[in-house]
């Protein structure tokens, strides 16, 4: 019997209705299917059973703080962008139990095993999304200590990347080098066209989901199609940011009357850190019931436009909006770079998309930089 096995690096052309072996494949090894599907009014991530659930037909309209589904002109599964969710909601969750204590007959239980991580197979992940995982590795697994919980969770997980042909109207992940094309790091990578998926095998694990597909090697005029349509995307991104020299232009600039313009817009609602997907600001609380038997230690999210976020011994070092939003942007393009060797953002767009007040980075960066 022949080895219907590809090979790591190869370009297979796939039915899309095959998507559905490849999905059972994966169900079928122990993962729960994490995909974009229609929810809450957007598009969210969710679990999924199979491609019936994904949003076939659908796109999503973003600019500053505006999002809205319309429906396509065809039935492409992966024709949107991104929603308000990112991936690591499950990678670091919300909220997150670290420990339990319990009193029973005059004794104290403590429990500090975290429960076996999940396996999620993440369907859909876009260039910039893949770029954002990595991020997160370096903060909570690149440094001397490693965050056990993010750990156990990522080494469980499987990625299908999908490489965006269409960009929405707050994206500038070309600017940032993350994407339309999904870089290192996927097991599988898709790339939707009119009637087939073009699929490039990442991993081993990913070459064994793809046995019963049905699959073909991708053929050269595929292949040419698939290139067009990135290129295609790279140039039509929604936004733009000249990253030429961020750290310096940052650090040069605190005082700078900008940061007093968009002080008076700035909601501190903490919208754009709760939807960007590498920020990565936290609190661990104490939580207790009411019989007081019974503690939980939990870490939540937390942002630093929180203004007790910035309260320490003696005071608040971040006590307005100004320096809030000053210390977001400045961490997020510069000084990201000096703890973890890489910029903090990946240009997906969502915190302009998702702030109230309509911020676009973008266009701050470039007010400093006085482009505008």
């Amino acid at each position: 019997m022949p080895d219907l096995t590809p090979t790591i690096g190869a370009f297979a052309s796939v039915e899309k209705a095959a998507l559905q072996s490849i999905l059972d494949a994966l169900k079928g090894a122990g993962y729960t299917l994490i995909g974009p599907t229609l929810g809450e009014g957007a598009i969210i991530y969710d679990e999924i059973q199979g491609i019936d659930d994904l949003p076939r037909g659908w796109r999503d309209h973003q600019e500053p703080a505006a999002y809205r589904l319309q429906r396509r002109e065809d039935d492409a599964y992966f024709g949107f962008v991104v929603g308000p969710h990112s991936w690591k909601k499950y990678l670091f969750p919300p909220r997150q139990s670290l420990m339990k204590v319990q009193r029973k007959d005059g004794t104290f239980q403590v429990t500090d095993e975290p429960d076996p991580p999940p396996r999620y197979a993440f369907i859909g992940v876009r260039g910039c999304e893949l770029q954002a995982i990595h991020i997160q590795d370096k903060v909570f697994l690149g440094g001397p200590y490693q965050d056990a919980h993010y750990k156990a969770r990522r080494q469980q997980s499987f990625v299908l990347a999908v490489n965006c042909t269409e960009p929405g109207g707050t994206c500038f992940c070309a600017s940032m080098g993350s994407g339309p094309r999904a870089g290192a790091g996927f097991d599988l990578a898709l790339t939707e066209l009119d009637d087939i998926f073009i699929v490039e095998v990442g991993s081993e694990v990913g070459a064994m989901m793809m046995r019963e597909s049905g699959w073909r090697p991708a053929g050269a005029f595929e292949l040419q199609q698939a290139r067009e349509a990135l290129a295609a995307a790279e140039k039509n991104m929604g936004r733009h940011l000249d990253t030429s020299d961020l750290p310096n232009l940052l650090y040069q600039n605190l005082e700078n009357a900008r940061w007093d313009d968009v002080a008076r817009r700035c909601l501190s609602c903490a919208n754009c850190t709760m939807v960007c997907p590498t920020c990565f600001c936290n609190d661990v609380l104490e939580v207790s019931d009411l019989s007081g038997k019974n503690v939980e230690r939990v870490r939540v999210w937390d942002s630093c436009f929180s203004i007790e976020f910035s309260h320490v011994h003696g005071g608040n070092i971040r006590p307005h909006t100004r320096a809030r939003y000053r210390q977001w942007l400045t961490h997020k393009f510069a000084s990201w770079i000096d703890q973890f060797g890489v910029i903090g953002c990946v240009g997906c767009g969502r915190c302009i998309t998702w702030c109230p007040a309509g911020i676009d980075v973008t266009a701050e960066v470039a007010a400093i930089r006085g482009e505008v």
